[in-house]
């Protein structure tokens, strides 16, 4: 049976909208596309390699999907550790309205996405991993279907734009399993599933 890991990257105030560039999703006005590049550094590098070096296949939402399958498949470096795998590996789609998929390794997931995630899971050995995709995140962590979480903080407050944590996600308690700080200051947490929080007082 496979894990399943999540890596998002957020600000300090927990907006997850468009690290990656400007253009990337302007959705709801937001204009702060971009926000992590100012970050990026030989450390944030080598944990990006390091979390693509294990996946057996991806798991994405449709807005994330439409962004890679608009950039990598264009990206055939068979050297490149996140072209290789991405191009390479199975890709699974949570979808209501795409009909079809031009990248290839593509299977869209149509149905109800608790039971094809759990079933996913259930046939596949390895790391599923989903890179972004907060809306399908979200779900999935109200149904303890996300084993790992990659944080990656960046030291910056946007004020806008969406966020993973928003009001009603289901309370559930993490293990910190490692902790790195990147030479700009990027916050690298991962976290594992704990099960419920406890409670008490001081």
């Amino acid at each position: 049976m496979a894990t399943l890991s999540l890596t998002q990257f957020l600000t300090l105030d927990g907006v997850i909208q468009a690290p990656g560039g400007p253009d990337e999703d302007r959705s709801s006005g937001f204009e702060h596309g971009g926000w992590s590049a100012p970050y990026d550094d030989e450390d944030f590098g080598q944990r990006i390699t390091e979390i693509f070096a294990r996946p057996t296949a991806f798991l994405l939402g449709r807005r994330t999907y439409d962004i890679f399958a608009g950039y990598w498949p264009k990206h055939t470096d068979p050297a490149d550790p996140i072209a290789s795998k991405l191009n390479g590996l199975p890709k699974y789609v949570a979808t209501t309205t795409l009909t079809s998929a031009d990248w290839e390794g593509t299977t869209l997931l149509r149905g109800d996405i608790v039971e094809e995630v759990t079933a996913l899971k259930e046939r596949t050995d390895g790391e599923i991993q989903m890179h972004g995709s907060a809306g399908l995140a979200r779900t999935l962590l109200d149904h303890d279907l996300i084993d790992t979480l990659h944080l990656h903080v960046f030291p910056v407050v946007l004020g806008t734009g969406r966020r993973l944590f928003t009001e009603g996600v289901r309370p559930t308690a993490f293990r910190l399993t490692d902790a790195r700080v990147t030479s700009k200051g990027v916050a690298l947490h991962t976290y594992e599933l704990a099960g419920r929080p406890t409670y008490g007082s001081f």
